[in-house]
């Protein structure tokens, strides 16, 4: 039997494969050219990040030191009485400003004047007794030369006499403590300054053991800071005492807004230092009219040792701290920053002094650098500013 034939339409391609055929060689091709042969997509540029900067500037600037401290009275005297005897009055009030020698209080001083009378009276007694005493020995004495008493009568008369004269002067003596206790009752400042608290009030009996007292007086015009600077500082701070012709300058500043609060002297270096905190302790002492600083009150005082000349320096702001130290982000000419490791002698509230890493008018970063990378562009925030509002006012 014959094997059938084939008809022509079944042997031929169908056109509709050739052109997806077609297709897909050209999609491949295309593909590979633009692997092998087509330039990078270009990427497209960040946009510069908005900073602040700043010039490092050359200049003289003084050199500080700068500790906690705690403000102290001058003088602080816890008045007592110095008799027993009932609180009669007092004559201030609480919180009130007093002069040394002012009225505070009285203690009843009844009993104390009648024991100066006492004493008075038996002074009395003994120089009467003294006068009577004399007389008998200038008689002694005429009597003697003409033989009509003994030697021994003319001895124990003049001995009579030295007992009576040693009798008044313990009456001296008794009259006079007899005064002062009687002054004990009337209690006055013994500083001028401010009143605390009544501690006792009148109606009460005090002693002069009593441990508390009548009341506190601390002098706070002038005032005292005692502060702390670390055993390093100790070396610049003697050289600077023995150099200065005068006392060092200290500023008292508010731990918050680091305001200063006065300016005073140092009074006193400690005579040794604290060898369980490493820390040598400094009093300085201010006039203090209105009161800005209180006893108690924590603030930091700024010691100034002398004068820096032809100082690099930088806003505090501008120093930053990495794993490897304090550095600076340095803009280069054509806008980029680059990170600058840097050395700082002294870092105040506005200043840092550079000893190392920058050169006078180098332009650094003051504000902004958490956006920053090295190799970043920036401008100046107040350019960005007016480029956003130009862009807005375009847009309208």
């Amino acid at each position: 039997m014959d094997a059938p034939t084939t008809t022509s339409s079944q042997t031929r391609p169908h056109p509709l494969r050739w052109a997806i055929a077609l297709l897909i060689l050209l999609a491949l091709g295309w593909g590979a050219y633009r692997w092998f042969f087509a330039p990078p997509p270009q990427q497209r540029a960040a946009p510069p990040v908005p900073v602040r900067t700043a010039r490092v500037e050359q200049r003289t600037v003084p050199v500080t030191r700068t500790g906690v401290g705690t403000v102290l009275p001058v003088m602080s005297v816890t008045v007592r009485a110095r008799v027993d005897g009932q609180l009669d009055s007092v004559a201030f009030k609480e919180g009130q400003d007093v002069k040394a020698g002012q009225l505070l209080a009285r203690i009843d001083p009844r009993t104390f004047q009648a024991q100066l009378d006492q004493s008075l009276a038996q002074r009395a007694k003994d120089a009467a007794t003294l006068d009577n005493a004399r007389a008998d020995l200038a008689r002694y004495e005429q009597l003697i030369q003409e033989d009509a008493i003994t030697r021994q009568t003319l001895d124990t008369q003049r001995s009579l006499v030295g007992q009576l004269q040693a009798a008044l002067k313990n009456d001296d003596a008794q009259i006079e403590f007899a005064r002062v206790n009687l002054g004990y009752t009337t209690i006055t400042a013994p500083i001028g300054g401010r009143v605390g608290a009544r501690l006792v009030d009148p109606g009460n009996i005090v002693h002069a053991a009593d441990p508390g007292g009548l009341l506190v007086i601390n002098q706070i015009d002038p005032i005292a800071v005692q502060f702390t600077l670390p055993e390093s500082a100790f070396q610049a701070v003697n050289a600077a005492l023995r150099g200065s012709a005068g006392a060092l300058a200290v500023e008292a500043l508010d731990r918050d807004t680091r305001q200063v609060l006065a300016t005073g002297q140092l009074v006193l270096l400690n005579n040794q230092i604290d060898a369980s905190t490493g820390t040598i302790a400094l009093k300085a002492r201010f006039a203090n009219p209105g009161h800005t600083l209180w006893p108690g009150q924590s603030v930091d005082a700024r010691l100034t040792l002398g004068q820096r000349a032809q100082a690099l320096t930088v806003p505090s702001a501008v120093v930053q701290r990495g794993q490897d130290g304090l550095f600076a982000y340095v803009v280069d000419a054509d806008g980029a920053v680059r990170v600058q490791p840097i050395a700082v002698a002294d870092a105040g509230d506005q200043l840092a002094v550079v000893t190392q890493g920058l050169q006078a008018g180098e332009r650094v970063v003051a504000d902004g650098q958490y956006r920053l990378t090295p190799g970043a562009r920036v401008v100046e925030m107040q350019a960005a500013a007016s480029a956003a509002s130009a862009a807005k006012e375009a847009a309208r």
